[in-house]
């Protein structure tokens, strides 16, 4: 990996957030949209497409780009609870297991972060009540691997919030669902699965067709073009939002361990080209030893072309001059994920404002903030870990703002209220305030 030493340049580089350039595509994809519309899209473009196709002709539209887009031949667009049951033989009984303790895990941790409703009776009754939302999509990825994990991060914060409908979209590959897949969704108690990849599956969630109801909001990762599809029905149904590539910032001192740190860059770099991993580091010494440490580690990995050309891409190892610069940066780049790799690594974590989920010394590895720790793997990308947060069981319910206010309440600040909406220039405001004290002291003088 490359090594900067200024800051600066750091800035301007390694750590230079840029605006993802959604309607790049690389040649295969370029020539499958000519094939597809006749002429070469953007993704914008092609999107637009497709989310008015499944609009106005649902299903149909459903299965041909099943057909055209990922090559499956599908005759149904939904996978049975029968189906799903069968395969539970069909799944190394460690892996069931492993998910088993995954699921009861996530459910746990989100099973704390359930809110209330509460009302205050001083005034009659203030309050908000917080409900789960009625339906909601899942968008989990599929095809050519399958994800157990992102189903289990986002379904289960739905159940435990108490959304009525769990429905879930994934693309079929040519031999159908992966098993794990359905074995995960039966651990996450989904409702209904439908066999949907793609913007399609978000234009189907969104607008509802004859086979997929439509649903209140859409969760979920994926391809550029899904999350194209998310900010494009986004108003239309909620979304959970908009992820781009996957990210990782190691924060490491003296005290780290090489090994460690160089695994840790390793398996963000695994994901895809286009995942980035940074080194941020106190030690000139560190950051040599993490980039024999890549070396070594990387010649016996089965990923070893993505993995490389994300290191050359995305990846990098900046050296500050202290701590205090390593946080500064940090909270300015606002990642995704941030591991601690210091002495004292709490009292560093405490100081840190802007990061999706902070995984706190060499025995948190994000790995396992990926399947097993708790909390939801969905986590703001792009620096939005400066306004958004993961995934948790508060996006999956909405709150009511309850106003009953009583006589001696509304009294004490009617006039207040038609005070500010005088200010305002809301001359109706305010006469319907000053007509109910008007109504009140009228009895008063009765």
């Amino acid at each position: 990996m490359r090594v900067i030493s200024d800051i600066k340049e750091a800035r301007e580089t390694l750590l230079l957030r840029r605006k993802p350039e959604a309607g790049q595509l690389g040649e295969d994809a370029r020539q499958k949209m000519r094939e597809l519309f006749g002429r070469e899209l953007t993704v914008e473009e092609a999107v637009a497409q497709i989310l008015q196709d499944v609009r106005c002709r649902g299903d149909r539209a459903l299965f041909d780009y099943s057909r055209s887009l990922d090559g499956v031949e599908l005759t149904s667009l939904e996978i049975g609870h029968s189906e799903m049951s069968k395969c539970r033989n069909r799944v190394d009984p460690d892996l069931f297991q492993a998910l088993e303790q995954a699921a009861g895990r996530i459910r746990e941790f989100h099973q704390k972060g359930v809110r209330h409703s509460w009302i205050d009776t001083d005034e009659g009754g203030l309050g908000q009540w917080i409900r789960p939302l009625e339906r909601v999509g899942i968008y989990v990825p599929g095809g050519r691997a399958a994800y157990p994990s992102t189903l289990l991060m986002t379904a289960i914060p739905a159940r435990v919030a108490g959304v009525r409908e769990i429905f879930v979209t994934t693309p079929s590959a040519r031999d159908g669902v992966s098993p794990v897949t359905l074995v995960a969704a039966q651990m996450a108690e989904v409702d209904r699965i439908f066999t949907v990849g793609g913007a399609q599956a978000i234009a189907a969630l969104a607008f509802g067709t004859e086979s997929i109801p439509r649903v209140d909001k859409i969760f979920g990762p994926g391809n550029v073009f899904v999350q194209v599809a998310k900010r494009s029905v986004f108003g239309e149904v909620g979304v959970d939002g908009f992820y781009g590539p996957t990210e990782t910032v190691i924060l490491a001192d003296e005290s780290a361990d090489p090994s460690l740190c160089a695994a840790d860059i390793l398996a963000q770099a695994e994901h895809d080209t286009l995942a980035s991993a940074i080194l941020i580091t106190t030690s000139r010494d560190i950051a040599s030893l993490v980039n024999q440490e890549i070396e070594k580690q990387l010649s016996v990995l089965d990923r070893h072309e993505t993995i490389a050309a994300s290191l050359e891409k995305r990846c990098g190892t900046v050296i500050v001059p202290s701590m205090d610069d390593a946080v500064a940066l940090i909270n300015e780049y606002a990642p995704e994920h941030l591991s601690i790799m210091t002495q004292d690594p709490w009292n560093w974590a405490e100081r840190i404002r802007n990061a999706g989920g902070i995984f706190v010394g060499e025995d948190s590895p994000e790995v396992v903030g990926d399947y097993v720790a708790g909390p939801s793997h969905v986590m703001p990308t792009g620096g939005t870990a400066r306004f958004s947060s993961p995934v948790t069981v508060d996006d999956f319910v909405k709150i009511t703002s309850i106003v009953g206010v009583n006589r001696p309440g509304f009294n004490s600040i009617g006039r207040s209220a038609a005070i500010i909406a005088r200010a305002e220039g809301l001359t109706a405001h305010a006469a319907a305030v000053e007509l109910r004290l008007s109504q009140i002291q009228g009895r008063k003088r009765e």
